[in-house]
């Protein structure tokens, strides 16, 4: 599908949203071909209208225990906030190098919003990136939900 920054590739699998990567600007657009597909599309694009858009969508988060629990922490950060590596580390007493891992592992950027992870001197990283196109990505999430 097209965003404001660029195209995502979404896979759907078991009846729930498995999977957002970030794709090329050359990246053929396809249609979705199933109800929830275009929910999926339907609500991204709602995210992007207004950053304060709530996601209610099946997901299959296939990971850790750890991680799906990182996972569901940062669901629970309000669009247009951030929290540290650190914040987050302390509250679920774990350390901020596993966070950031947890958040590198995430398959489900913007609905499970890893990007409003910080450092606590700067943006940190994205995607296991801590420079070009990924930091690009990160700062537009973070600016487009501060504008909401």
């Amino acid at each position: 599908m097209a965003a404001p920054f660029g195209r995502l590739g979404i896979t759907l699998r078991n009846g729930a949203l498995a999977d957002i990567v970030f794709l090329s600007d050359h990246a053929p657009l396809r249609a979705p071909r199933t109800e929830l597909g275009r929910t999926v599309v339907d609500q991204l694009d709602a995210y992007f209208s207004d950053p304060g858009f709530s996601f209610n969508l099946p997901l299959l988060m296939i990971g850790t225990p750890y991680q799906r629990r990182v996972w569901r922490a940062l669901r629970r950060i309000p669009a247009g906030k951030t929290k540290s590596y650190g914040e987050l580390a302390k509250r679920l007493r774990s350390s901020p190098r596993a966070v950031g891992n947890a958040c590198r592992a995430n398959p489900i950027p913007i609905v499970v919003p890893c990007h409003r992870v910080v450092a606590a001197s700067g943006i940190g990283g994205f995607m296991g990136k801590e420079s070009g196109n990924a930091l690009r990505l990160k700062r537009w999430l973070l600016d487009h939900e501060r504008s909401g």
